[in-house]
């Protein structure tokens, strides 16, 4: 190639050569293309303008120091100025990092004082940032204590979460100083894990770093804490849950044992116990928080079983938990609580005390007998403990708890007699330290004094409350729910504001300013649920009476759910007329007028069922959706058919979006575009258009003449009666009975020919299996047979081998004796020759030396001639043996 470029380049050359103003020409040519590419490259170089230099993306007012040139070099001199620093890389042109900025600000003005708040452009390109960091997304949050990080922050960039999750890094441990601490500690729902260490050895015992950093850890597998992480430093406090040795991290668990840390099994390190902790943790409740991006969130979760979603308005900040949640907590906990054993700690919680109090509900009109049985040791009536709120102060509160969460267990029989007395036992919430036994009863006469006397005669004895076993609530029908059903349900909880638009399309009110804003003493605390079954492709949407509290609301859904055959209704997602809803918004007295009769019906989940299922008239029903080609390409078809049928008042041309309706799963189609035809007075005789035939207004015409239902009934006799009784349900009724009859003719008829197909299968099945019984037989021994073939191919190859390693071997050897014969015969011809040569010398000075008579006396012959000639032989024309031999060769 090079050696054709170079001729060429030669060619080129000796021409130019022989015609110097084409020469002349290419180098004028070459210079103007060389200065018009210095002319654009310059007039490039102005156009593309220069970076502008990177400003402060946080105002100067804020408590942030923003490095926006990307100096990461100065963020760990900054760290180690603080014990907690928040670190936020962001990218100035990105819309999420500036929505963040706001948030940020403002939690950054309220713990100012107790964090480092550090701002970072990683987008700058002459950054160290931009060169050592390479993130996929902004902003990211990183959080460092002390020296460990960094501790990435996963949730939402709101303030309310970003400054939750800041103070849980801030303070990683609870500090329990006394057993009612501990009580309260241990007293939610969620997993919590105590550590006992005793400071008085030195000032941090050896294993409290570790601890500290397996609570870190926990946050940074979990930004929502759920986790917590408290530390006991009193020895009396730590024996309260068996603790007797130093530096022992305990889980309590509520349904099953509570464990201590294997030390010996495994390293005491904060990544280990971290994992121990998130492998042996029960989770009752579940916090789910889908990204807003393409996720698998959902999905990983649904697939595991059926899921109960509740939706919240949640506040991370609040100290306590709240309202709602402590009642959804309180149904999951009885959910769970399959043996009726909601505390696992230590026997020495023996010593039991009781004190009652009765309290008047006048809007009920019913009294209560309220005794707290507590589980504390050196706790008596008389305690602080035993003392309830008086109805002055703060008794409308214990007056609530009642309605709200015991009333409303008690059967309704107690409160319409009253004489009728029911007691029930309770929770203090979910805490597995005390309980409240209630006894109820109706009374409107009685004040409150007298009903606490007869009261007084007519509740059990305290002794009747069982002192150490948990709450007795198995006539609510939730406690245990999970060991006595199939279809188990979890429990997720997702905050409402920030997972609005998902609880909306499951079916939530959209009208959100009613579900979120509600008025003092409303009876809607905006929560909304729904159960999600993903392997059945159902949902079920809770509807809740104005009567009926959160409690019970969802405990009657649980159970409806968990029912051999529920009764719950499927949820369907429709799309909703918003033309006709902004129509009658700007055009209130128009909703009188009738609307205009449509050449299409559009069908939704709501409105399918009633226009379907008129009677009176055939319905023709195209199933599309928006993203398919062919449904589009048909609608100049469908829309001719509609105006073709417009004038007939009993065919009803619709069609269905089932891309955004749900349908009933025994009105659904597997492709679209999909026609069916619900004729009247047989509306369980639908049919489909045939896929084979190609939708055209013809045959669409021909379907529907062939199909409708006034065909079915034109060539049926009309009775001798009038009209009317024709037309009459009697008539239609004796229709329908016929067709069942014929039906169940059709169906003993289609029973037989499969008994009948059965036998003739079990006959072929047991044919196949004696040939396939013959056939292994068979096989078996053609395997035989062609191993043994194997072994004598095999065989015969290495003889074959062998036999051609011989034979080139001989041939090797012929050709060396071969060689070896004629390097002889040359040897043995020289060695003659030189004899010859030698004797006829030798004659010839020997006949030299004859006198010459002798020489004349008749020329004699000379006897060395003779006897050559001798050696000749007479035959072979003065050949000698080895002559012949050669020629042989």
């Amino acid at each position: 190639m090079l050696r054709r470029v170079r001729q060429s380049l030669r060619q080129v050359l000796f021409r130019m050569a022989r015609r110097p103003g084409l020469l002349c020409g290419t180098i004028v040519l070459g210079v103007l293309l060389v200065l018009a590419i210095k002319f654009t490259c310059s007039r490039a170089k102005n156009v593309v303008a220069a970076a502008r230099p990177s400003v402060r993306f946080f105002s100067a007012e804020a408590p942030v120091v923003d490095l926006y040139l990307g100096q990461l070099d100065q963020v760990d001199r900054l760290r180690s100025m603080a014990e907690v620093s928040l670190i936020f890389f962001y990218a100035p042109w990105c819309a999420h990092s500036m929505a963040a900025r706001q948030e940020v600000q403002q939690v950054a003005k309220k713990l100012a004082k107790q964090v480092q708040f550090v701002a970072v452009n990683c987008w700058w390109s002459h950054g160290k940032c931009r060169k050592q960091h390479h993130f996929y997304q902004y902003p990211i949050i990183h959080l460092f204590y002390r020296r460990f990080g960094p501790i990435e922050y996963k949730g939402p960039f709101v303030a309310p979460y970003i400054e939750s999750f800041i103070l849980r890094v801030i303070t990683p441990l609870t500090y329990l100083p006394s057993r009612a601490t501990l009580e309260e500690f241990l007293s939610y729902h969620e997993p919590r894990v105590v550590g006992f260490f005793q400071f008085n050895s030195s000032p941090q015992p050896p294993g409290y770093i570790t601890y500290l950093s397996s609570a870190l850890q926990a946050l940074k597998r979990d930004f929502r804490g759920v986790v917590r992480f408290g530390v006991v430093t009193n020895k009396q406090v730590a024996e309260a849950i068996s603790l007797k040795e130093d530096e022992t991290v305990y889980l309590y668990r509520r349904f099953n044992s509570s464990l201590i840390f294997p030390r010996r099994e495994r390293n005491f390190t904060s990544e280990a116990i971290c994992s121990w902790v998130f492998e042996h943790r029960e989770t009752v409740l579940q916090w789910l928080q889908p990204p807003g991006t393409k996720s698998r969130l959902l999905e990983h979760e649904l697939t595991k079983g059926p899921a109960l979603l509740l939706f919240l308005p949640h506040n991370p900040l609040w100290s306590k938990l709240s309202p709602i949640l402590q009642q959804v907590a309180d149904i999951a906990v009885r959910y769970h609580s399959c043996d009726n054993n909601h505390s696992s700690l230590d026997k020495s919680f023996t010593s039991h005390s009781l004190c009652c109090q009765s309290v008047l509900l006048p809007e009920s009109e019913s009294v209560c007998e309220v005794c707290l049985n507590l589980s504390q040791s050196g706790l008596t009536s008389s305690s602080v403990r035993c003392s309830f709120p008086s109805m002055a102060q703060g008794g409308y509160e214990l007056q609530s708890y009642l309605r709200y969460c015991c009333l409303h267990k008690l059967p309704a029989v107690s409160l319409k007699t009253a004489t009728s007395v029911r007691c029930r036992n309770f929770l203090n919430s979910y805490s597995p330290f005390s309980q409240y036994s209630a006894c109820c009863r109706k009374e409107s006469q009685l004040n409150e004094s007298q009903a606490k006397e007869e009261l007084d005669m007519q509740i059990p004895p305290p002794s009747f409350i069982p002192p150490s076993s948990a709450p007795q609530q198995g006539g609510d029908g939730i406690t245990g729910l999970r060991c006595r059903t199939n279809r188990t349900l979890r429990f997720y909880l997702l905050d409402l504001a920030l997972n609005w638009p998902l609880a909306v399309r499951l079916g939530a009110n959209s009208n959100r300013n009613a579900s979120l804003h509600q008025e003092a003493g409303a009876q809607d605390d905006g929560s909304f649920a729904t159960i999600v079954n993903l392997k059945d492709e159902v949902h079920y949407v809770l509807h809740r009476s104005p009567a009926a509290t959160l409690t019970e609301s969802l405990e009657a859904f649980i159970r409806n759910f968990s029912a051999p055959y529920s009764l719950l209704q499927r949820h369907l997602v429709g799309e909703e007329d918003r033309k006709r809803g902004e129509e009658e918004t700007r055009h209130p007295d128009k909703h009188q007028r009738s609307p205009p009769r449509l050449l299409i019906t559009e069908l939704t989940t709501s409105s399918f069922l009633p226009s379907v299922m008129d009677l009176q008239k055939d319905v023709l029903v195209i199933y599309y959706t928006q993203w398919c080609g062919f449904c589009s390409v048909l609608n100049h078809i469908i829309i001719q058919l509609a105006r073709f049928l417009q004038g007939n008042g009993t065919i009803t041309v619709a069609r269905v979006n089932v891309a955004r309706n749900d349908l009933p799963w025994e009105f659904m189609v597997d492709h679209v575009p999909s026609i069916l035809l619900f004729p009247k007075y047989r509306k369980h005789f639908s049919v489909k258009f045939p896929d084979d035939l190609p939708i055209t207004l013809p045959n669409l015409l021909h379907f529907i003449l062939q199909h409708s239902g006034s065909v079915q009934y034109a060539d049926r006799p009309v009775p001798a009666s009038s009209e009317a009784e024709a037309a009459g349900p009697s008539t239609f009724l004796r229709a329908e009975f016929l067709a069942l009859q014929r039906e169940v003719q059709a169906l003993r008829h289609a029973r037989e020919r499969l008994s009948q197909q059965l036998a003739q299968l079990w006959r072929d099945n047991r044919r196949l299996t004696f040939d396939a019984l013959s056939l292994e037989a068979q096989n078996e021994g053609l395997q035989r047979e062609r191993q043994s073939l194997e072994e004598q191919h095999r065989e015969k190859s290495r003889q074959l081998r062998e036999a051609v390693r011989r034979l080139q071997e001989l041939a090797d050897a012929s050709e060396n004796l071969l060689n070896e014969n004629t390097l002889l015969w040359v040897l043995l011809r020289a060695l003659k020759d030189r004899t010859e040569a030698t004797e006829q010398a030798e004659a010839d000075r020997k006949e030299a030396s004859w006198p010459p008579d002798h020489k004349s006396a008749g020329n004699p012959e000379s006897d060395a001639e003779k006897r050559r000639r001798e050696e000749r032989g007479p035959g072979n024309g003065g050949r000698t043996e080895m002559d012949e031999k050669k020629k042989k060769m």
